[in-house]
């Protein structure tokens, strides 16, 4: 006997049913190796399964204390007794762009964040520079690894990763690279501000138009004008080249990424350059993306920005264990 149009019906809706639930299984993604992460969840667009009443997410405001000033900082943190693994989130110069839907994404995947802002920049004390950018850097890694703070905080001092943007990525390379404390360097369309110094000393013409462009993203910040930030990074050309730190940053776990649609820091200039310095220097692990529909604040690829980057951290930072 021929089925029913209603048993028929009912036949499709059942395989239907099994085939959404195949490719649900299928896209389920495995969170941290952290007890503290229930796996079997996508933390670039779903909440945690469980609430650990006990140890909840929690929002920490805080200042870091460097040379006299204040930073202003919010601690993202995780679910979960820890200690847990933590990102320091780095924004650009001046910071309109502060990936925090990546910091929330990080959070949830069981890592905690940290996010401050520079000294100068955004109602913080002190005056902005580039090199203070380094130093503030280093203060914070200093700071959070600390016994007292890494308790209150679920932080895990031996597993500590930067991830910048912009000139963010380039204090990730470039304070990163000297730091023992760190050990996974993510670079999002990472400025190689040594390049852009040595471009300035071959055609002084362009000087005056870099020092305008300063001037006119420097909004909330507090310091030197265009032509100060422009010298600055003449007298730090070396420095500043984070090409030059391809050795120390071949021993750490390195992740860079960049916009092939980016016109502020385009891939030829700072994002080659670098990836193969770093396979010249024998890079222990080095992993490359070029989201070539992204521009430089990956406008149209947050969620592809997210997954990569949590996607990495979750597996090749973490493997360091």
């Amino acid at each position: 006997m021929a089925p029913s149009s209603s048993t028929r019906t009912l036949r499709l809706l059942v395989a239907f049913a099994v085939l959404i639930g195949f490719a649900g299984c299928a896209s389920l993604r495995v969170g941290s190796p952290d007890a503290d992460v229930p796996t079997g969840f996508d933390p670039v667009s779903t909440d945690p399964p469980r609430f650990d009443e006990a140890h909840p997410p929690r929002l920490a405001e805080t200042v870091f204390r460097v040379a006299d000033a204040g930073l202003n900082a919010i601690v993202y943190e995780a679910q979960g007794p820890g200690p847990h693994p933590t990102v320091v989130l780095l924004h650009g110069f001046p910071g309109n762009e502060r990936n925090l839907d990546l910091a929330q994404a990080i959070r949830r995947a069981g890592w905690n964040v940290v996010f401050f802002h520079y000294r100068g920049a955004w109602g913080s004390g002190g005056t902005f520079s580039f090199v203070h950018v380094l130093e503030d850097v280093e203060a914070v890694v200093e700071a959070i690894t600390r016994p007292a703070f890494a308790a209150a905080h679920r932080i895990d001092p031996a597993r500590i990763a930067l991830v910048g943007h912009s000139m963010g990525g380039f204090a990730a390379l470039v304070a990163g690279a000297d730091l023992d404390r760190v050990g996974c360097v993510v670079s999002m369309s990472g400025a190689n501000l040594g390049a852009m110094a040595r471009t300035i000393e071959s055609l002084p013409e362009r000087a005056a138009g870099f020092e305008k462009t300063l001037e006119g993203w420097s909004g909330p910040i507090r310091g030197p004008g265009g032509a100060a930030l422009v010298a600055e990074l003449v007298r730090n050309a070396d420095r500043f080249d984070t090409t030059t730190h391809a050795s120390a940053l071949a021993r750490k776990d390195v992740l860079l990424i960049a916009g092939g649609r980016d016109r502020v820091t385009p891939a030829t200039l700072h994002h080659e350059p670098l990836a193969e310095a770093l396979r010249a220097a024998d890079a222990r692990s080095l992993a490359t993306t070029i989201f070539e529909e992204a521009d430089h604040a990956y406008s149209g690829q947050r969620i592809a920005l997210t997954r990569r980057v949590i996607d990495w951290l979750q597996s090749d930072c973490l493997r360091r264990e």
